[in-house]
């Protein structure tokens, strides 16, 4: 095969992993280019979007995560890019101005550190050689050694490390050659320590991900643990990939156990979204996120939602002189509207919500919330 032909293979195969820069949103989800590569869209600090080059270098694997397509056992067409073509690939398609940066992770090709020793070699011929200094994420890969790991925040703009379940019991499920506690929790605390505590690292940005319903997992799981990566360890994201099954071994709970509608996995993982940005941006503490019975987040209404109905003292809100955590808790204000009508206050009282370009249901929503008074 050719570099091209190769690109378009571990391309496709990159797309389950989320733990890079594709959101919810309809503006930064993934979307595939003409050329047959996934693309994905990046919020740029100056507003607008850019996209990212993303691809596997080999879809080779040692692995037997069973929720995985590409693990050991399947029959699937394995190929591997050398550093230099990846290199070469991407700065031409840099040169033709059609993406911004670069994601770039692997299978695991002989072992944790043969891997990302080829990885980082990409990274540091665009670096060095191509002299790009521009956006880089890299994936680290379990097991790997604390030189690699450190090797690769030296390099990179953005480093990930999935941590796949919440606990090794649930991690158990989905492989018997990887060790949870050595191969998955040792380096996120070195990601973190190093960043943390050395100079050097602090400008790199550490995310995770989260494969949603391939073990038997509650959601009150995901959330405690989603929680302490923020807490604890200072993490910028957590991602979350709902299992799709038919990709994974037959014996697996998200094969077993999988819902009769496909699309209510893709609403539980667009559920811990919502959690997620109530922990991450709207002061929430995860005894805030509601669960039902069973330690999961219903499926048929948001989490905000239920906070509030459940939490009727609180309401209804003064618009025109609550506090911005106050406004934050009305169902239908994000961050951005409680900002603008915090920069109207300062001239004007809110008469109407209609002042703030606001309508439809969302409009009724959230009068149901609040007063003008």
């Amino acid at each position: 095969m050719d570099t091209i032909e190769k690109l378009k293979i571990l391309s496709e195969d990159s797309q389950y992993d989320l733990a890079c820069a594709c959101g919810t949103g309809k503006d930064d989800r993934r979307r595939r280019g003409l050329d047959g590569k996934w693309l994905y869209p990046v919020a740029l600090p100056q507003g607008g979007y850019s996209i990212l080059l993303k691809t596997l270098l080999s879809n080779a694997c040692k692995n037997d995560c069973k929720y995985c397509p590409l693990r050991s056992e399947t029959d699937v067409r394995r190929c591997t890019l050398q550093p230099e073509e990846v290199a070469n690939v991407f700065m031409e398609y840099l040169r033709r101005k059609k993406v911004f940066g670069l994601f770039l992770s692997s299978g695991v090709i002989n072992n944790p550190d043969y891997t990302m020793d080829r990885i980082n070699a990409v990274a540091r011929l665009l670096r060095y050689k191509h002299d790009f200094r521009g956006y880089i994420h890299l994936k680290i890969i379990p097991g790997a050694s604390d030189a690699a790991i450190e090797d690769s925040l030296s390099l990179a703009t953005a480093v990930s490390l999935n941590i796949e379940t919440p606990g090794k019991k649930r991690f158990d499920v989905l492989s018997s050659k990887k060790d949870y506690i050595q191969d998955i929790i040792r380096p996120l605390k070195l990601l973190t320590k190093l960043t943390r505590q050395n100079e050097r690292f602090a400008r790199v940005k550490c995310t995770t991900q989260f494969i949603v319903g391939a073990s038997d997992e509650t959601d009150s799981e995901i959330i405690d643990y989603m929680f302490r990566l923020y807490k604890n360890l200072h993490f910028q994201r957590v991602y979350f990939s709902a299992y799709q099954k038919g990709l994974g071994h037959p014996d697996i709970p998200g094969e077993r156990q999988f819902m009769v509608n496909p699309e209510q996995s893709f609403m539980r993982e667009h559920r811990l979204y919502q959690a997620d940005y109530l922990i991450r941006r709207y002061g929430f503490s995860s005894d805030d996120i509601i669960l039902d019975r069973s330690g999961n987040l219903r499926l048929d209404k948001d989490p905000k939602e239920i906070w509030a109905d459940r939490h009727s003292e609180f309401y209804p809100v003064r618009i025109n002189s609550a506090d911005r955590e106050s406004l934050l808790r009305v169902p239908g204000l994000g961050p951005d509207t409680v900002a603008g009508i915090l920069k109207i206050r300062r001239e004007r009282m809110i008469r109407c919500l209609e002042d703030l370009g606001i309508k439809g249901k969302r409009l009724e929503k959230i009068k149901r919330y609040i007063i003008f008074k």
